[in-house]
């Protein structure tokens, strides 16, 4: 397989699923604002959504969205307890949260990156995120990962779109049971192993 990825993007989060799973592949370094990837190919014939992640499958063919990829990859490795089986609650849960992070946390970020976005907009946002933040603090109360002791995929993309609050001026340390898991999940070996091919250890 091959990620079309950009470093601390949303991408971050199959890289990292992809480490757990013990799957191999190649990474593909994409400059979203020219369109191009690494090797001056154009990115808009792999992808015509212009967006990462992108995973080329080995059967051949693309499939986008970070959530449904994340799926896919853990499905390619079931043995990694990545994600529960099909049909069980738990599936659906994981499935819950990678939709929480999806519409409720992602989104929510996109204007803070935006130079155009107003500042007082920017306020706004923070505040929002805020309150989502708190939901997940209340939720990791007691608890190593969202769906308990077990990482799953959407442990993946949850850390991954938090690592944007730092970076926009957002201390978690408000959240004390968010910072724990930040770290905890920080200090898995295939998140760091991720993080430093990315060079963002």
């Amino acid at each position: 397989m091959k990620l079309y990825m950009k470093p601390g993007a949303c991408s971050l989060s199959p890289h990292i699923v992809m480490r757990e799973a013990g799957l191999p592949a190649d990474l593909v370094k994409v400059d979203l604002a020219a369109k191009k990837t690494e090797d001056g190919g154009d990115f808009l014939a792999v992808n015509p959504k212009g967006q990462v992640p992108t995973l080329a499958l080995d059967e051949g063919g693309i499939l986008t969205e970070g959530p449904v990829i994340v799926q896919y990859i853990a499905d390619r490795a079931p043995d990694s307890g990545l994600l529960p089986p099909a049909g069980s609650l738990d599936r659906y849960r994981v499935q819950e949260w990678l939709n929480f992070v999806s519409s409720e946390l992602h989104k929510t970020f996109s204007p803070l990156f935006r130079p155009t976005t107003p500042e007082e907009f920017k306020v706004i946002v923070k505040q929002t995120l805020a309150a989502k933040f708190a939901v997940l603090d209340r939720a990791l109360d007691g608890k190593a990962y969202l769906m308990g002791d077990r990482f799953t995929v959407a442990d993946a993309y949850c850390f991954t779109v938090l690592r944007w609050a730092k970076p926009m001026g957002i201390d978690l340390a408000t959240w004390p049971n968010l910072t724990a898991y930040m770290a905890r999940v920080a200090d898995r070996p295939a998140v760091s192993a991720a993080l430093t091919a990315e060079g963002l250890a």
